[in-house]
């Protein structure tokens, strides 16, 4: 009787370890955060590639996200990103016209959104029965700073307080993220992230580029740069055209022969695209945020505790 009692003792403990082992892993956490690292490519005056064949002139962003489950397959994020964007002239395809124009900018901008994420696997779950592979589609809103720079004489100049082309535009501009997204489960805390984001804008000016040429504002910039640079604001001319046939032989734009042309110097590139936007490619890795992953994983004793698998 004794050996019985002893025996079915044991059995229950074993089973409730056994069920502890596991169970302690079955937990939701709705709330999750994010860090990612890519490239990023610039579309716009100064480059296109659907239109022309340019190769590729990535830059780079990193991005930090917060997620919160909504439903079954639903989730909301909220980001921030750091990127840079560039274009220039060169290299460039023939086809497109745009070696003379010389013209070149690099912006170093923050952006925050608000985006809605639906996936194709169900996200309301235990964290342990969470599938290994899952793929999404995104859409959101968000605002971007826009501060465009072009180097001159070795520096890099703000392009927006000139209004080169007389057209103020916004220091910040309204973003829409599209994109599709994968993420693959790395353990019960973890996915690693592969995403594809396009931002869409209602800018053109991006660039600090969007007139096809300067005929409609030629004379204010002449009238800014005077005859020999003296001019109330001369760099607005000498960023504006940068094309070899029009410079002299001293760096310094050619105003009679400007003049000569009225103004007929190529700046834009003729893109029906009215506006500007750029594409991201990140990788990085989601950690979902629980008490558990404080006291078993972060915090947890290696020497006295049993290891787990944790997929």
């Amino acid at each position: 009787m004794k050996r019985a009692l002893f025996l079915l003792v044991f059995v229950l403990l074993t089973h409730i370890a056994a069920s502890q082992s596991f169970y302690r892993y079955r937990f939701e956490t709705p709330w999750s955060i994010s860090a990612s690292v890519g490239p990023t490519q610039y579309f716009g005056e100064l480059y296109s590639l659907w239109k022309y064949s340019e190769g590729v002139q990535p830059d780079w962003n990193a991005n930090f996200a917060v997620r919160r489950v909504l439903g079954t397959r639903i989730k909301a994020r909220v980001e921030g990103t750091y990127y840079q964007i560039s274009g220039q002239d060169p290299p460039a395809d023939p086809r497109s016209l745009r070696q003379p124009r010389n013209l070149h900018f690099r912006a170093r901008n923050w952006e925050a959104s608000a985006i809605g994420e639906i996936y194709l696997k169900p996200v309301r779950r235990y964290n342990i029965t969470r599938d290994f592979l899952n793929f999404y589609a995104f859409a959101g809103v968000g605002v971007s700073s826009n501060d465009p720079k072009a180097q001159l004489r070795g520096e890099w100049v703000a392009l927006r307080p000139l209004q080169i082309e007389n057209n103020p535009y916004n220091k910040h501009i309204i973003v829409f993220p599209t994109g599709i997204g994968m993420k693959y489960k790395a353990n019960v805390w973890a996915d690693l992230i592969l995403e594809i984001n396009y931002r869409w804008t209602l800018t053109d000016y991006m660039d600090d580029i969007s007139a096809f040429n300067v005929s409609e504002f030629y004379q204010d910039l002449v009238r800014d740069y005077g005859t020999n640079g003296e001019g109330p604001n001369p760099d607005r001319l000498r960023l504006a055209i940068r094309n070899p046939d029009f410079i002299r032989e001293n760096g310094e734009p050619d105003v009679d022969k400007i003049l000569r042309n009225n103004g007929r110097v190529r700046r834009g590139s003729g893109l029906t695209e009215r506006y500007d936007g750029y594409l991201s490619i990140n990788i990085g890795v989601e950690l979902y945020l629980s008490q558990d992953i404080w006291d078993n994983w972060i915090f947890r004793n290696r020497l006295y505790e049993k290891r787990y698998r944790f997929w």
